[in-house]
């Protein structure tokens, strides 16, 4: 089957999505662009922000868009294209995108608070510190399933001949494993992430101090971004994967604590240059291949085969693998702990919170496409499904992908393709790293306020302490087991912090008069999936002697359980007050 016979009706989807569902749903909310937002009454120059509405999109969208809607789709496609396909685009554009807008919305009518701040208002103290720890246990391992596939990503090697390259080349470094030459693919990657780094804090200076015009900060941005790849090619950077998870750790800890314009967003912005170019030459790729004739090489349902990998059956393993992509209860967390403190008008909401995720879920897509249509099956099979699952290495298998639409849509050579896509991959997984993090920091400085009646002792309200901790309990998770066993954890809790998300938002709603039925199906829908993933994880958790994941799987089930309790009670019992 053609790949265009995916590509343009996701693409009418979106479009609909776009200009048509969220606009009713828009309207229904009560949008009011005449009211002041928290971004401009608490301004206080570290986390209260006024943004421009690019910059802050371009922010927003590098920190949603994560190894998530990359990881899931690579290593889901074992379903088969065509389940893959549905969950991705229906999940997005009726799930997915309405989450993200929903809980914007409310963050910003509720003073830019988080979701555990505003189950607090709705649902009592109770409720509010145990949202707090299921977000701390949820993004502690999201922060360690990220260190591990961004150390994962820098090393990645792959025989240099099916990079249609002779053994004599100079483009890579190479090493030889197991009798094969395979090339040092990360390493070009490796060097544009520091380098972009280092260029971050110059960036946001001559932003947000010297008042850099934004027509000048966008070709800046650009430019910084190709010499940094540029630069790659001809000094790139190799260490081990655990050396690099040293880098990062270090790195995030610093990031967590310093104002957010110093590192955070400049350094998004300029990511997010490649991450743009690199959707955008996705699509076109897609498309010229499809004119071309390309078709998919995957099974369009492998439903069988799949239920017999550790995902499980199609339900809940496909639903929870693919999680970014089409639903996040992290974007939750970045909408209304980061996004809804620096948004200058409720009118931009819909075009940061429900478009974001539409490129997300794009993005998805076109990773599942380029998989499917890159690559022959077998090659996706060894990159992503190996016999050991140790080597299992989901971002490599995109940048392969990736690289095989690329030469087929427009004749750019295999190697050169694969390169581009390890540095799309990187460029969205290390800004989600450090975001997560500092996220984390707040949550941490939430509970320790709600847990201290008295006066909290000083070193609990240090940012740098609270980010040292942050990175602290990644590790400890980092170091309990493979990636794709916390994977499987990762997607069932962020999928059921997004339904508890939309459970807390579904009350608000309630309670100032605005409809609620296209955000409470979505969250029973999912309730139901996720808790029965839990449910289905724990006994393999102790099976396979893995405490820590476990142990945050008992947690999670018992956190998530209460919190459902508490809003039926309030919703059926209680007469919720209205603000």
């Amino acid at each position: 089957m053609n790949v265009l016979a995916f590509l343009i009706p996701a693409i009418l989807f979106y479009g609909f999505g776009y200009f048509v569902y969220s606009r009713w749903i828009e309207r229904k909310w009560g949008m009011d662009p005449s009211r002041a937002t928290p971004a401009t009454t608490m301004a206080d120059g570290r986390d209260y922000v006024p943004t421009k509405p690019h910059v802050l999109f371009a922010h927003h969208f590098a920190t949603i868009a994560g190894a998530g809607p990359i990881v899931g789709p690579a290593t889901a496609l074992i379903y088969g294209a065509l389940p893959a396909w549905l969950w991705v685009v229906l999940g997005g554009v009726f799930i997915g995108a309405v989450h993200d807008f929903a809980t914007l919305f409310s963050s910003i009518r509720n003073r830019g608070r988080s979701m555990a701040e505003i189950a607090r208002e709705h649902l009592g103290t109770s409720a509010f510190i145990l949202f707090i720890l299921f977000l701390i246990l949820l993004i502690v391992v999201v922060n360690a399933v990220f260190l591990q596939l961004t150390a994962k990503s820098l090393t990645s090697l792959w025989p240099i001949v099916k990079l249609s390259l002779p053994e004599s080349q100079t483009v890579f470094n190479a090493v030889e494993v197991h009798g094969v030459l395979n090339a040092r693919i990360g390493g070009i990657a490796s060097t544009s992430v520091i380098l972009l780094t280092f260029a971050a804090p110059f960036l946001g200076i001559a932003i947000y101090k010297k008042g850099l015009p934004m027509r000048w900060a966008y070709p800046i941005g650009t430019v910084v971004a190709c010499i940094s790849i540029l630069a790659g090619f001809y000094h790139p950077v190799t260490l081990d994967a655990e050396t690099w998870q040293k880098v990062f750790s270090v790195y995030v800890f610093i990031a967590a604590g310093v104002p957010v314009w110093v590192i955070l967003q400049p350094r998004d912005f300029m990511n997010v240059q490649i991450l743009y170019g690199g959707l955008l030459l996705l699509v076109l790729a897609l498309f010229a291949a499809g004119l071309q004739g390309v078709g998919i090489n995957a099974p369009l349902e492998n439903i069988r085969t799949g239920s017999h990998t550790p995902l499980g059956s199609l339900w809940p393993g496909l639903f929870i693998t693919i999680a970014c992509g089409a639903i996040s209860g992290f974007h939750g967390i970045v909408a209304s702990g980061v996004t809804s403190k620096q948004i200058t008008n409720e009118r931009y909401a819909r075009k940061v919170g429900y478009l974001a995720m539409l490129g997300e879920s794009t993005l998805g897509l076109c990773v599942m496409l380029a998989i499917s249509a890159g690559i022959v099956y077998s090659d996706y099979l060894q990159a992503v499904w190996p016999e050991n699952p140790q080597d299992s290495n989901p971002v490599l298998g995109f940048a392969l992908g990736a690289a095989g639409i690329f030469e087929k849509g427009f004749g750019i050579p295999m190697w050169l393709g694969v390169v581009f896509g390890i540095l799309l991959v990187e460029g969205f997984v290390i800004t989600t790293l450090d975001t997560s993090v500092r996220l984390n920091r707040y949550l941490f400085e939430e509970l320790w306020r709600a847990s201290f009646r008295e006066k909290i002792p000083r070193p609990l309200m240090n940012p740098w302490f609270n980010g040292g901790l942050a990175v602290l309990c990644m590790w400890v998770v980092a170091k309990s087991g493979v990636w794709v066993k916390i994977w499987a954890l990762f997607g069932s809790a962020n999928q059921l912090l997004g339904a508890l998300s939309l459970l807390v938002v579904t009350l608000w709603l309630r309670v100032i008069r605005r409809p609620t039925l296209y955000t409470l199906v979505p969250c029973v829908a999912l309730c139901v999936t996720t808790l029965w993933s839990l449910v289905r994880l724990l006994p393999r958790y102790i099976a396979d002697q893995l405490w820590t994941l476990a142990t945050f799987d008992a947690f999670l089930l018992l956190l998530s359980l209460s919190l459902i309790l508490i809003s039926f009670t309030r919703a059926f019992f209680k007469r919720a007050r209205r603000p």
